[in-house]
């Protein structure tokens, strides 16, 4: 999928197991403080098995990860995830690289992405949770006209913490209104 002339989504492939993995190896201490599961991908081996299990997975929409490729340079990834069918309704999820902050990989790849879930897949709602401390993380659906919703409380564990998280959402008619002003 293009998000522009200098980045694409594509799905994960074992050709970019060690890319990806040493991504999150050079990245861990910071991503860490935010994803719960960075402990669990220790070798180059766990992330080769972790995106066997998400082959799996084919065209399916339920839990659809992209790499977002910036400059040819495997930089994070975005997930949509917990997919409500009957409700229309699903979650976007992503981590970046450090080094790659600020070019507006993620809030570009976002506004892709959530823009074909309401235009293809005819979603009506979705949303994304962000610790409510991280800034960055938070900035991407407020730069993206989604509107807060409220903080969910103690809502997720992340190395022996608990974490608030934001909830924000958008739903189809307020996504495309806010997007023919661009």
């Amino acid at each position: 999928m293009v998000v522009d002339r200098e980045i694409l989504l594509r799905r994960p492939s074992l050709v970019y197991t060690d890319e990806i993995f040493t991504l999150i190896d050079s990245n861990r201490s910071y991503l860490r403080e935010w994803l719960p599961w960075v402990d669990s991908i220790k070798t180059s081996g766990d992330e080769r098995e972790w995106i066997k299990a998400h082959l799996n997975f084919g065209d399916e929409l339920q839990q659809s990860h992209f790499m977002m490729i910036y400059k040819d340079t495997v930089t994070g990834l975005i997930a949509i995830m917990n997919l409500d069918s009957p409700n229309k309704a699903c979650e976007v999820g992503y981590w970046l690289g450090e080094e790659f902050q600020g070019k507006g990989i993620v809030t570009k790849s976002c506004r892709t992405l959530i823009g074909g879930l309401f235009e293809k897949e005819g979603m009506r709602r979705v949303q994304i949770r962000a610790a409510k401390g991280n800034r960055r993380s938070r900035a991407i659906p407020e730069r993206l006209g989604f509107l807060l919703e409220g903080i969910q409380r103690q809502a997720e564990l992340v190395n022996g913490r608990f974490y608030d998280l934001a909830m924000y959402s958008v739903l189809a008619d307020e996504w495309y209104e806010k997007n023919e002003q661009r």
